[in-house]
């Protein structure tokens, strides 16, 4: 895809890997309007990137789905990117009960919220000369971690849904990539400073510079063992990734 000279809507863009890619679009001269459910640091990040515009949105909510696309179609007649990348990760035990709530939060976010955006701004991006929708799934949608393991399954459901909204949309104006990352250290959980983390700056620029050339996924250097592991072979890989995660885990706030 061209970096520049794009109108971009892009979910979950106040922290972490959202903003890091608002801001590097932004600065290639795209036209970027973020959105999150939190007015303060969407003012925060917008003050920080004059000409940036945001707005309030609730991706788990499909009123405010359907209300904020309309609007976007009618401000941004030129919006042609579409980028999904709002999302959560609360941990589980599937050993235990499950919390029902939390759950059927994790999937209308991480899960429907993507779809629905998608459906609703469809029609509007086919009418562009050339459009984009970019999934944010990540490494977990191959390799799963057992201590989020509905967070890795609606990851894997959105690798899956990308792959069928590609094909469906071969003979459209309208391609599909799809945004793997591997381990970033970034606030989605908290920022822990693992050794074992990417860090933010470099995993943005390997991506844009990806972004650039992709036809289908997006993959940098750090996340392509894990990906390359599904298969016949994945459960090894699984087993050794989570008593990893076992033996060495995660250095608490």
């Amino acid at each position: 895809m061209k970096l520049s000279g794009n109108t971009i809507f892009i979910t979950g863009a106040t922290s972490g890997i959202g903003r890091g890619l608002a801001e590097a679009f932004h600065s290639r001269g795209n036209k970027v309007i973020i959105g999150g459910r939190r007015k303060a640091l969407l003012d925060e990040v917008t003050r920080a990137n004059p000409g940036m515009d945001a707005v309030e949105i609730d991706v788990s909510s499909p009123a405010q789905i359907a209300s904020v696309t309309e609007s976007l179609k009618q401000k941004y007649p030129a919006l042609n990117v579409l980028i999904t990348n709002a999302g959560i990760m609360p941990f589980d035990d599937v050993t235990g009960p499950l919390d029902d709530a939390q759950a059927v939060h994790l999937v209308n976010t991480n899960l429907l919220g993507p779809v629905r955006i998608s459906g609703a701004l469809i029609e509007h991006l086919k009418k562009q000369p050339e459009a984009f929708i970019i999934n944010n799934s990540s490494v977990v949608a191959y390799i799963p971690m057992s201590m989020a393991a509905l967070y890795s399954a609606t990851k894997a459901a959105i690798h899956s849904y990308s792959l069928s909204q590609r094909f469906a949309l071969r003979e459209t104006s309208v391609q599909v990539l799809e945004i793997a990352p591997p381990w970033v250290d970034t606030d989605l959980i908290y920022k822990s400073g693992d050794a074992r983390a990417m860090q933010l700056e470099p995993f943005i620029a390997e991506t844009m510079a990806l972004l650039e050339t992709a036809s289908t996924e997006v993959v940098v250097e750090a996340g392509q063992q894990l990906r390359n592991s599904a298969g016949p072979n994945e459960h090894e890989v699984v087993n050794y990734l989570n008593q990893m995660i076992i033996d060495n885990p995660l250095p608490m706030p």
